[in-house]
């Protein structure tokens, strides 16, 4: 079968096609997995951290991808929950021991045997794959496929950093940087909590017009003034300086939740700028997401056909995955990007 396979870790500003188009086994499903073609996959900055080293190392050659929308073409002999032509989804989190303290508490997001797709298991980058039946998602029909890939990570990890704020109907929301994760987060605020103002913070003004369509009060720059401070934050960029912007704008009592995998050291001292009375003081909290457990995946999904939020999208064909990254590199971005495969 086809895929879009790393070999080793790459720099980007250095080499603009660390993926290659390389002809692998398909694989073989075991007694409990389900083998999925796969007809979409969303395309998300945690790929940019895997290609370029900020995540634990992946075990090369490893197919990326974690946003995979596909068919089940057969089963195990042990599956019971999925059949042939069943249409699933498969999400970052592959799989987890299912008994540690963290598992048996609804925190497998905090495994220490978290096994990651795309990273530590080959991904959606490809024709087809393989994955548990407990790890996969019936996709709802009112989401073509690639208006559902990237509900299974920007959507669901969104979803969890959304909670993990604590947001009540009424309260001001902050988002910090307006890609594929804040744009579908924008819209669950405004169904869940309809009283909230919602303020944008983004580099881009095409990001923060955007922004300003789908029904925030305000779009801005990082830096620039705004009238009222915030009782939360979601900051989804890969960078040191909006924590520290938020970290001033929050509430007394206030929360700043980083949705990043990794923060993009592009000045290694900026993170020692933090300033206690500034940032920290007055019972502000910094809280991170790390990971996605599968009921985060399948409550947004049931959520998103609820309202329904449908993705603004960009697609790629499998062979230009390596241009989709590079775009997103350099923040050309609306919406969500997603890999379909012919």
């Amino acid at each position: 079968m086809k895929a879009m396979v790393l070999d080793a870790i790459a720099d980007l500003q250095q080499n603009s096609e660390p993926l290659k188009m390389t002809d692998i086994p398909r694989p073989v499903a075991g007694d409990h997995e389900v083998l999925v073609k796969i007809l979409a996959c969303g395309v998300c900055h945690t790929e940019l951290d895997i290609i370029e080293g900020r995540t634990p190392p992946p075990n090369f050659p490893v197919v990326p991808g974690h946003q995979v929308i596909g068919i089940v073409e057969n089963t195990g002999t042990k599956v019971t929950k999925l059949k042939q032509g069943d249409r699933v989804g498969v999400a970052w989190i592959f799989s987890a021991c299912g008994e540690c303290s963290y598992c048996l508490s609804g925190r497998e997001n905090l495994c220490p045997d978290f096994v990651a797709t795309g990273r530590d298991i080959n991904g959606g980058y490809a024709q087809y794959m393989t994955v548990h039946e407990a790890f996969a998602y019936i996709i709802p029909p009112v989401f073509s496929n690639s208006q559902a890939a990237p509900l299974l990570c920007a959507g669901a990890v969104g979803y969890r950093s959304l909670i993990l704020t604590g947001l009540k109907d009424g309260w001001n929301i902050g988002l910090t940087g307006f890609g594929a994760s804040a744009h579908l987060v924008l819209q669950l605020v405004k169904y869940k909590f309809p009283n909230c103002e919602i303020f944008v913070f983004a580099r881009s003004e095409e990001e923060r017009k955007f922004a300003m369509e789908l029904g925030a009060v305000w779009a801005g720059d990082t830096e620039d003034h705004i009238p009222v401070l915030m009782d939360c934050i979601i900051d989804t960029t890969p960078v040191w300086k909006p924590v520290l912007e938020g970290l001033k704008r929050i509430k007394p009592g206030g929360r700043l939740v980083i949705n990043a995998i990794r923060k993009e050291q592009t000045d290694k001292n900026q993170l020692l700028n933090l300033d206690f009375s500034k940032h920290l003081w007055m019972e502000k909290e910094i809280k991170s997401v790390a990971n996605v457990t599968r009921r985060d995946v399948s409550e947004f999904l049931s959520l998103a056909a609820e309202i329904p939020i449908i993705p603004e999208i960009q697609e790629y064909q499998l062979d230009q995955a390596n241009v989709a990254l590079m775009e997103l590199k350099q923040r050309k971005i609306r919406g969500a990007k997603v890999l379909i495969m012919d």
